[in-house]
């Protein structure tokens, strides 16, 4: 049976204004974390279920379950870390994506109700989507990175707001994760954003 080892990506960001170098660096680390252990389960699913799919039906059920925590976090890491590369620029005012979310998110805007649904409490990731069929951004918060998926939606923009992406540069507590998420949204890419946006609305 053959079976595809994913490579961690490398990723260009430039110094973050109120996110720390040392914040990032160990941020990609963990990413390359879950690039290793999916790979890993990967292998020990086939080693198994080859060996004795019968003996080892309950390890295998488990792993499978768990995977895609492996998984999720691998592909969402991936949308985060490129939304912070070639450094902050601004969302084309006038253009597509800003009037579709002026027209779902007024008169909050876009900013605040991302950071409402990234204050929720536990670890997970706030994320934007695009749903093809009603041709409208939707928010969701996704548990942990596999719980609340909105399936087959394409992702516009993903925020973690597990506590490794703050806690280094601004503790545990809820005030935080709110100065972190401020952090972050100085430093999005917004072109990057929009071409995703683009190729999913063209």
């Amino acid at each position: 049976m053959r079976m595809h080892v994913y490579q961690a990506k490398t990723f260009s960001i430039p110094p973050l204004d109120g996110i720390s170098e040392e914040s990032v660096k160990q941020h990609i680390g963990l990413y390359e974390g879950y690039v290793k252990n999916f790979n890993a389960m990967s292998k020990q699913v086939a080693e198994l279920a080859v060996e004795d799919a019968d003996k080892y039906a309950h390890p295998v059920s488990e792993l499978m379950r768990r995977r895609s925590f492996e998984f999720d976090g691998m592909r969402l890491h991936e949308y985060y870390f490129a939304q912070l590369e070639g450094g902050s620029t601004p969302l084309t005012i006038n253009g597509p994506l800003a009037k579709t979310l002026a027209e779902k998110y007024s008169p909050y805007g876009i900013e605040k109700v991302m950071t409402m649904m990234g204050n929720i409490r536990g670890p997970g990731w706030a994320i934007l989507y695009w749903d093809p069929e009603a041709k409208e951004p939707l928010m969701s918060f996704v548990g942990e990175q596999h719980q609340g998926h909105l399936v087959t939606l394409p992702i516009i923009l993903a925020l973690d707001v597990w506590e490794h992406s703050y806690i280094l540069d601004y503790g545990a507590l809820p005030a935080g994760k709110a100065k972190y998420i401020e952090a972050f949204f100085k430093n999005v890419n917004w072109g990057v954003v929009e071409e995703r946006f683009a190729a999913y609305t063209s």
